[in-house]
């Protein structure tokens, strides 16, 4: 039993290692529009395929944390000056499940917010984008870096990405704005 648990661990260990080494994405590359995602439901994931018109996306490496507690509520509550500047749609993606990302967005917006809160349960879509980071000794397990896209259907524009997914510098909602 201990070697087949050893071989299971390893083996996750060793995909996550592919997934963290994955090339950073860069303006003019594509966000993956296969990879499932979860919003509303855990068993009704969903892709970004077809997606058109200018979005935002936001990475966070974890709803509920301090940081990122911080950094959203700056979004919902400069939402309609994004919309007035051409964004169609603002996406807070965590590697979080989706229960806790929906719970998040409960408390950061109890009267409800159009911003989309995604979770990416099994770091897929960020580690595709190449912006996953080793955060297991904070938070257990691989998470986002503290990133924003700003892309026009699937095609990415701007890459800002912090220094220390800690920080929040160049990726809070005022400095986002100038770029669009």
């Amino acid at each position: 039993m201990a070697s087949i648990l050893s071989s299971v661990t390893n083996a996750a260990h060793a995909a996550a290692a592919n997934i963290l080494s994955a090339a950073e994405v860069q303006p003019g590359g594509l966000i993956p529009t296969a990879v499932s995602v979860k919003e509303e439901s855990a068993d009704k994931p969903i892709t970004f395929e077809g997606l058109t018109g200018k979005n935002v996306f936001i990475g966070l490496p974890g709803a509920f944390t301090g940081t990122c507690s911080a950094q959203v509520p700056a979004y919902i509550k400069a939402y309609n000056q994004f919309k007035e500047r051409g964004i169609k749609d603002i996406y807070v993606v965590g590697v979080n499940d989706v229960f806790v990302m929906k719970a998040w967005k409960d408390q950061l917006a109890p009267g409800g917010t159009p911003i989309h809160f995604i979770a990416d349960d099994k770091g897929a879509f960020v580690g595709a984008l190449g912006l996953l980071f080793d955060a297991s000794e904070r938070l257990g397990s691989p998470r986002s870096k503290r990133f924003v896209l700003i892309t026009d259907g699937t095609t990415v524009e701007h890459v800002i990405i912090e220094t220390s997914p800690g920080e929040l510098t160049v990726t809070a909602a005022d400095k986002v704005l100038p770029f669009i």
